[in-house]
């Protein structure tokens, strides 16, 4: 672990094993690829070769099968076999041989004795003259066989010799057969690219392969039921097995006639030790440079570094804004480090110059700016609970005056305790208590309570599709119901624009009433008349609420200070009512921003999460 205490030893450890386990995962992922598509590609390949062989044994038969009723069909035939003369039958069926390029002609009369054979000797004859396919054929069936011969496989096509078509006559029959030997092999390997066997009885009769190969694969005529490999002289083969149809011909042991298709195995992979070959000695090469190079970026970064983390560690500690970075030493120099500590002592100066003067003017500013709100708005109450005072020290005060400043001591009383309380609103932090509310009840209940006094009416726009969101519901009506007042104030302040407006043209702005021998239409004064709207809307996982009125806006200047404290343009106003519906919004998770424009209007959006944050 010793070696582990420097960064040095770190970097240089951590760089040459990433270099390793990346450059030995890469060459793993890219040989088990390779090999796994060279094996996928074998099995399509020899998948193909099989179905191509299969075709064409197919279309092979198929042909002899065409040639045999063509043969059959020939008057010539016929009547040479209504004769039942073996010599003239001979002599028809030596023509009909090397016209259709068969290995064996053979023809029988009605009761299956020979009269003619065509490429085969007697004994061959006689055997394909006793199969089971001539007693089919007798019957009016066209049928095939396969049995071994010392060259290969003969496959014989058989069909009845008739005259007649509805009941036919039979005469005789004609078998046709074709041998699968070592030429037929030769073909489809030239065709397909792979070695081909024939076999029967757990012998191989033709194949390709040498000669010393065929006792290893001739135990794979009984067994071989699905692609397995096997190793001959000349490699890795991949056999594949398509068994031939049998026809009616018996065999030993179980064992069908068989196609064995072999592919080479070893051929097909020889690439693949080539492209490992060359992937070791990569590996090797990149190893060995990637750890010749993290040797040579820890020598480099470590000793600057370590001076740079040195003063960081005692400036955190600390908080010593003093402590300057000094590097020394010339043979390991880096510019960037250099950089790094050049840009963190002028970033602590900065840094300790500018906290020396927001401190000083955020407490001259805080200070200014409270003091003169405060004193504003608690020298009107003062004034107004002297004066009645003053009044109520008069001995002969009338009741009704009494009331009256008893009613004012009381309102002036609640005033200073308001803005005490807005003031303690925002400086101390907020308390949430979250509960499943509905939102849309909701603003219901907060344009209820701000339009507790006259002015202009509050329009609901409600999406009733909205869910029900965990959030502070008596919080968030503070903050909707600041909102709201703030829009009613600035659409009675259009209001009394549009009056002064009105009344330039002609009289004091009333619907109706006369002045100065004017009158200001009732359409005029309606269509001056602005809006306050509510709406609720989802935004995707969140909610939006939009408060929005048609008032006298927002200067461009103050736009972006209206969230500031004790920033105000209303008469009487602390400042603070945003700022603190800022606030709960913002500790809710949510967020508030403001889109104005001078004698346009505002517009308030609210996002909430349907469940905020812990908090």
């Amino acid at each position: 672990m010793k070696a582990l205490s420097s960064l040095r030893s770190r970097i240089f450890l951590a760089s040459a094993l990433l270099a390793v386990l990346s450059i030995g995962a890469a060459i793993y992922v890219v040989s088990v690829r390779a090999t796994r598509e060279a094996e996928q590609a074998l099995q399509r390949e020899i998948l193909a070769t099989r179905a191509l062989v299969e075709q064409l044994h197919q279309t092979r038969a198929e042909t002899f099968t065409m040639h045999a009723r063509l043969i059959a069909g020939d008057p010539r035939l016929k009547a040479a076999v209504d004769t039942n003369d073996p010599a003239t039958v001979q002599n028809v069926a030596n023509e009909y041989l090397d016209q259709f390029n068969s290995n064996l002609l053979l023809v029988t009369h009605r009761s299956g004795g020979l009269l003619a054979a065509v490429g085969a000797s007697p004994a061959t004859a006689q055997t394909v003259a006793r199969q089971p396919t001539v007693r089919d054929a007798i019957a009016g069936r066209d049928s095939f066989s396969l049995f071994a011969q010392p060259g290969g496989m003969l496959q014989l096509v058989t069909v009845p010799i008739a005259v007649g078509l509805t009941n036919p006559d039979i005469l005789g029959t004609l078998s046709v057969g074709f041998l699968l030997d070592d030429v037929l092999a030769a073909q489809l390997k030239a065709i397909t690219g792979s070695e081909i066997a024939f076999g029967i009885d757990g012998r191989i009769l033709a194949t390709t392969l040498p000669p010393e190969d065929r006792p290893a694969i001739a135990d794979l005529v009984l067994r071989a039921d699905q692609s397995q490999n096997v190793t001959l002289g000349t490699g890795e083969y991949v056999v594949l097995p398509l068994a031939l149809p049998s026809g009616t011909v018996a065999t030993r042991q179980g064992s069908g006639p068989i196609v064995l298709i072999l592919r080479s195995r070893t051929e097909h992979l020889r690439f693949l030790r080539t492209i490992h070959t060359e992937l070791a000695f990569t590996a090797v090469v990149a190893v060995l440079l990637a750890t010749l190079l993290s040797f040579v970026v820890a020598r480099t970064i470590t000793r600057p570094l370590a001076a740079i983390t040195d003063t960081m560690r005692e400036v955190a500690a600390t908080g010593d804004l003093t402590r300057k970075i000094v590097l020394r030493g010339r043979r390991w120099d880096d510019e960037d480090a250099r950089l790094m500590a050049a840009t963190f002592n002028t970033l602590t100066e900065s840094v300790a110059r500018f906290q020396r003067e927001i401190s000083q003017k955020e407490r001259l500013s805080s200070l200014g700016r409270l003091s003169t709100v405060i004193a504003h708005e608690v020298r009107n109450p003062l004034m107004i609970i002297k004066a009645a005072l003053h009044t109520l020290r008069h001995p002969d005060v009338e009741p009704a005056t009494l009331r009256e400043a008893a009613a004012d001591i009381d309102e002036e009383v609640a005033r200073l305790n308001r803005i005490v309380n807005e003031v303690l609103d925002f400086a101390r932090p907020i308390r949430f208590e979250l509960v499943p509310v509905d939102l849309n009840a909701l603003c219901r209940e907060s344009a209820a309570a701000a339009q507790a006094t006259p002015g202009a009416a509050v329009r609901l726009d409600l999406d009733p599709s909205l869910g029900v969101v965990r959030t502070d519901a008596e919080r968030l009506r503070v903050a909707l119901v600041n909102l709201i007042v703030n829009a009613r104030h600035a659409v009675e302040a259009q209001g009394r624009d549009a009056v002064v407006a009105a009344a330039s043209l002609g009289g004091v702005y009333a619907p109706g009433r006369r002045e100065s021998g004017s009158t200001i239409p009732a359409a005029v004064a309606e269509s001056t008349r602005p809006q306050v709207s509510v709406s609720t809307r989802p935004a995707g996982d969140r909610v939006a609420i939009v408060v929005a009125d048609a008032g006298v806006g927002i200067d461009q200047a103050d736009l972006p200070r209206v969230f500031d404290p004790y920033f105000t343009t209303k008469r009487g106003g602390t400042g603070l009512g945003l700022p603190i519906a800022k606030n709960i919004v913002e500790g809710l998770g949510g967020s508030l921003v403001v889109a104005s424009a001078p004698d346009r209007g505002t517009e308030m959006r609210l996002d909430l999460p349907y469940t905020p944050p812990d908090r």
